[in-house]
């Protein structure tokens, strides 16, 4: 029997996160686990009048393509799926790995080159497609979260159906606030960084784009970051775990960065020019989501986190800066996890992760859940 779960995440992913329309094309790519959902999409989509398309990727067979791929051949990909997805109205992505390190032993050189290749035709998705990224409860989630399955089952649908209407309507006395912000500062243990984001546009993230959702994002004027961050999760990119990650940082370009494994975080971040520089700033704030599980789609959202990104910034909040790289790092503001603040223009906004003016308080947990 279908978990009721599913059904309405489903119509949540549809009529909220993609809004799918009569006679619109849907594609539904699996990333290992997930068909249930996807199952699901189908039928609600036809029920809608809608042309729904499945794309199913075996993470195993990918990264043997991936282990062997050049420039030429990402090219001949792109060639094919530009097609694809210019034909398109809707993605929804079901991200369901078995093993979060399938891809671990990918060299980095592949990568840059199959990225390198790609990366136009993701930027018109991000763009020009109604999208929408998130990951289906699998054991391997589970683990990572150190939960058992059907305690993370419980816990991922709890995430997953946050009022989304309701957060984003909380979320609007920020938007305001951030748009007429010029200095940020951010203080906490090991952490005292200064940027200003004057005239970059803040983008509310409640539902539409990643489920689970809760964040608001811009990007700090790209010369403008000084001072020394600190991350006190644990965060993986390129199939490489990080921890400890510390950044160092002089008219924007990041000059110093150490971590765990030192020498793999700085070849990544001289994958290009843009890649020392950083592309988001954004403030975590899902209810349900306390502590990290090395699944960057939960844990930037983490009540009480910040995020800070080295490498691309998004077009709808743009500093210019561009690059292959786009890497989240979380940085965890609760008391337990050290305690930190947020300033905007010498005003304190939230203090050990619980925002403090009025007009902000719609935001912390306890007024987010139910």
């Amino acid at each position: 029997m279908l978990d009721p779960r599913i059904v309405k995440l489903a119509e949540n992913l549809l009529n909220h996160s993609v809004r799918l329309q009569e006679k619109e094309c849907l594609l539904v790519e699996i990333r290992g686990e997930g068909h249930p959902l996807a199952k699901e999409l189908v039928k609600q989509a036809y029920a809608k009048g809608a042309y729904p398309f499945v794309q199913i990727i075996d993470p195993s067979i990918e990264r043997e393509l991936m282990m062997g791929t050049d420039e030429e051949r990402a090219s001949y990909m792109l060639k094919w799926n530009e097609p694809k997805f210019k034909d398109i109205q809707a993605y929804i992505v079901i991200n369901g790995p078995t093993n979060d390190s399938e891809s671990a032993d990918v060299p980095v050189d592949r990568r840059r080159a199959h990225h390198k290749v790609v990366q136009p035709l993701n930027d018109y998705i991000v763009s020009n497609v109604r999208w929408t990224l998130l990951n289906y409860p699998t054991p391997s989630m589970a683990q990572s979260a150190n939960m058992s399955t059907e305690a993370f089952e419980d816990f991922y649908f709890d995430v997953c159906s946050v009022n989304y209407q309701k957060m984003h309507e909380a979320f609007l006395p920020l938007k305001e606030r951030m748009e007429r912000t010029d200095k940020v500062r951010l203080t906490g243990p090991g952490t005292d960084l200064t940027f200003s984001i004057k005239g970059i546009p803040s983008i509310i993230c409640a539902g539409e784009f990643n489920i689970p959702d809760g964040e608001i994002y811009t990007a700090p004027v790209r010369d403008s970051v000084n001072g020394t961050i600190s991350f006190n999760a644990a965060t993986s990119y390129m199939g490489t775990r990080f921890e400890n990650v510390k950044l160092t940082f002089e008219n924007g370009k990041i000059i110093e960065a150490t971590a765990n494994n030192t020498k793999r975080l700085g070849e990544i971040l001289d994958s290009d020019e843009g890649a020392r520089y950083i592309g988001e700033f954004a403030i975590g704030v899902n209810p349900y989501i306390l502590h990290p599980m090395n699944d960057i789609l939960f844990d930037e959202k983490i009540a009480g986190s910040f995020h800070f990104t080295p490498g691309r910034a998004y077009e709808n909040a743009d500093n210019g800066n561009r690059s292959q790289v786009h890497w989240d790092m979380v940085n965890i503001q609760r008391p337990e996890y050290g305690g930190g603040e947020i300033w905007f223009d010498d005003v304190l906004i939230r203090k050990d992760g619980l925002f403090v003016l009025p007009e902000l308080q719609g935001l912390n947990p306890e007024n987010l859940k139910g």
